[in-house]
């Protein structure tokens, strides 16, 4: 038995092997970047997205505890949080003991003091019975800018790289200037300009390609 499990378990890897080799090989980078088919993309799960003007939103946390009138909700906030928060803005309430039930708010007030401010929340609903303490996550719209996907972005060594897709098919590295870091997209200040597309799922393989690139370059030298 032993025997027949370590030939499977050698089966299996060879397999696998042979796949990844067949994965790379559909990869190989040119001088100056990724070539991918567009058949070879849906193999490898590879998506790009278009650098455009988006509302960027952060979402700030908090907890609070609903008030006697069972509708409204109070938490306080530190005061790099309480300047992004508005009245009127949507609200996220979640009981912690039935943290898959979700309850739709508003930002109803804002009282500012020493340490920050007290926000209250107005349920748009009944809460939930038994339930007094909520967390809470406020969607604070930061405005629209050029932005892109948080997936799209690679930090490395403190800079922020993305890939592009050049007119050929090909992927290319660039190096970008971030600014507004949203929830799901990221400020652009510098690097990209509307339009361009930027590999969002798969770019950490694009990246692992075009370093193993590089790195056999140098050793060929």
């Amino acid at each position: 038995m032993r025997r027949i499990a370590f030939a499977l378990a050698v089966i299996v890897l060879s397999a696998s092997l042979a796949y990844a080799q067949s994965v790379r090989d559909h990869t190989r980078l040119e001088p100056r970047g990724t070539r991918v088919s567009k058949s070879q993309a849906e193999e490898l799960t590879l998506t790009v997205t278009e650098v455009a003007l988006r509302p960027v939103q952060t979402w700030v946390r908090t907890a609070g505890l609903l008030d006697k009138d069972r509708k409204t909700i109070s938490a306080h906030l530190d005061a790099a949080d309480a300047a992004a928060v508005k009245v009127g803005q949507r609200v996220r309430a979640f009981p912690p003991e039935a943290r898959s039930t979700m309850y739709q708010a508003k930002v109803s007030r804002i009282a500012p003091d020493a340490k920050g401010a007290v926000v209250q929340v107005m349920l748009a609903g009944p809460a939930r019975e038994g339930s007094t303490a909520y967390v809470l996550e406020i969607v604070a719209d930061r405005g629209e800018f050029l932005s892109i996907p948080n997936e799209a972005i690679i930090e490395e060594n403190g800079k922020h790289i993305v890939y592009v897709q050049r007119g050929d098919g090909s992927f290319e590295p660039k190096e970008i200037k971030t600014g507004i870091q949203g929830e799901l997209y990221t400020q652009v200040i510098d690097g990209l300009t509307t339009g361009e597309h930027v590999v969002t799922f798969g770019s950490f393989f694009i990246d692992s390609e075009y370093k193993l690139k590089g790195t056999a370059q140098s050793g060929s030298e």
